[in-house]
């Protein structure tokens, strides 16, 4: 079967055609992407503006036209924060679904969580143990642990790397006095949900996912994304801490001239350090290995489980 899943994120609109079936790998076929970020259209009454609402109309329509060229049997679509906290969100999508007949699903934080806590499972597989997956997202941070295919603890917190970048961290580089008034709250925001995760057990293996995650990763010295998927990548506490000092006096300029780390990108990566660097303190994790996969491909395993449940018509 070809799917298709169009992922609605704060900073990037992308949509991953797969071949897929259930018990088997998904293989990517297509990618199609664009960075719309949908919450830079936020106002300051928490509504979408028209011109975010017509770009993510726009980008929908495209993946349509992907979807056909490509043989996409079933075609899925999901959003997160920056809508799913809107004023007008559920206009937004509905003005989408008229125009395009595309349903885009709100997830929540929780949801999140726990689907890409499925995805970590299934690459990792059962001889982890006990998971502990941490995503940054461009909105929010999703935490979860567990030993099965479904989180015992699932939590989201606001402290994605876009939004502590536009609350918190002005300037560029931000002052010392706001990066150290956004690193309190940051830890003091994790430190409230510490509980949910602690509570079901210490992990046999901490994991991170995401684009933020691979680039902390890259920059502190993992392997690039040319040597493949199935190449063991790890963030390290340790590196993470001699990292944060560094990002805080760097330009974005500075910071794009990175490894693994894009001109888009830059301006959000110190927030993510300073995200990853307080769960890791908090959590007592001193290394992550880093998933290929993540929400996306979470969702397509997700619905293959749920089509695998379905009775076939007789």
């Amino acid at each position: 079967m070809r799917l298709g899943v169009i992922d609605v994120g704060s900073n990037t609109v992308h949509l991953l055609v797969v071949d897929a079936h259930w018990g088997a790998h998904p293989l990517p076929a297509v990618s199609h992407k664009v960075e719309l970020r949908l919450a830079e259209y936020t106002k300051d009454d928490g509504t979408i503006a028209e011109e975010g609402a017509a770009a993510l109309e726009q980008f929908t329509q495209e993946c349509l036209v992907v979807a056909e060229d490509q043989g996409v049997e079933r075609l899925m679509g999901f959003v997160t924060s920056a809508l799913r906290e809107a004023g007008n969100g559920e206009q937004v999508l509905e003005r989408v679904r008229v125009s395009t007949g595309v349903d885009l699903t709100v997830l929540s934080g929780e949801d999140e969580a726990r689907i890409t806590f499925l995805a970590v499972r299934r690459w990792f597989g059962w001889s982890s143990g006990r998971l502990l997956v941490l995503d940054i997202g461009g909105g929010s941070l999703e935490m979860a642990s567990g030993i099965d295919e479904d989180p015992e603890a699932a939590v989201s917190v606001p402290l994605g790397a876009g939004r502590v970048t536009r609350n918190l961290l002005p300037g560029n580089p931000p002052s010392r006095e706001d990066i150290r008034a956004a690193r309190k709250e940051i830890r003091l925001t994790i430190a409230q949900r510490l509980r949910d995760l602690t509570k079901v057990g210490a992990p046999d293996r901490s994991v991170g996912t995401s684009k933020t995650m691979r680039s902390l990763a890259r920059v502190t010295g993992a392997a690039p994304r040319e040597d493949g998927p199935y190449v063991r990548r790890v963030l390290e506490r340790e590196a993470l801490h001699d990292l944060v000092p560094r990002l805080a006096t760097m330009t974005n300029n500075q910071r794009a001239g990175l490894p693994g780390v894009s001109a888009s990108r830059a301006p959000q990566l110190l927030a993510g350090a300073l995200v990853a660097e307080g769960a890791m303190d908090l959590l007592g994790v001193e290394s992550l290995d880093i998933c290929p996969w993540a929400l996306r491909e979470g969702v397509i395993l997700d619905e293959l489980d749920a089509l695998r449940r379905t009775p076939t018509p007789s």
